[in-house]
């Protein structure tokens, strides 16, 4: 007959397996989500919508920098989250504003959980990371998920919006902090 263990070596070594559980867990949240590599396109309900090709590259553009980091192609209105290994996480097309910065790199400076865009429409998952002639440059996702309306004449609007789903992806990848790199 094995020998019986005193109540105090099951509450040790239950304690010992749950702080290593904790443990593991921190580490794997330590270093950020992995967001899943797509191809999707935002879905456009208006004909004055930019449309994004369907041929879209999905190989991060030259000159874009090295380590983990954002990429933003102003040509392409498409967006990499790229890891430390030059892996990337996720790519997807974007409907930038009417100001967009110009090619360099830059930070994410602030972060805002959702507010009401300039245009109006209530937006989430706010990534500011430039400005340019006053305005503000920030990727974000419309919270309905819709596609922007095409924006009013003479209206400057420095929103880089996204679908909702890449919208939740980048603003997981993008903390304060992050390198933002724009290239042409």
């Amino acid at each position: 007959m094995p020998a019986r263990l005193p109540s105090w070596a099951w509450t040790t070594g239950l304690t010992v397996g749950a702080i290593a559980a904790v443990t593991v867990l921190a580490v794997q949240a330590d270093q950020g989500p992995h967001p899943t590599a797509t191809s999707a396109k935002p879905s456009s309900t208006a004909s004055t919508q930019p449309t994004p090709t369907a041929s879209a590259p999905v190989r991060v553009p030259d000159g874009s920098g090295t380590g983990r980091r954002i990429v933003y192609s102003l040509g392409e209105k498409r967006v990499w989250l790229v890891d430390a290994s030059e892996a990337t996480r996720r790519t997807f097309t974007v409907w930038p504003g009417t100001v967009s910065p110009d090619p360099g790199t830059y930070t994410v400076s602030f972060r805002n959980p959702a507010t009401t865009g300039s245009d109006g429409v209530r937006i989430e998952h706010i990534v500011y990371f430039a400005a340019k002639s006053g305005v503000s440059v920030a990727f974000s996702n419309a919270v309905d998920g819709a596609s922007p309306p095409p924006a009013a004449s003479g209206t400057q609007t420095g929103g880089v919006r996204m679908r909702k789903a890449d919208g939740s992806a980048l603003w997981a990848f993008g903390t304060v902090g992050t390198t933002v790199t724009v290239v042409k």
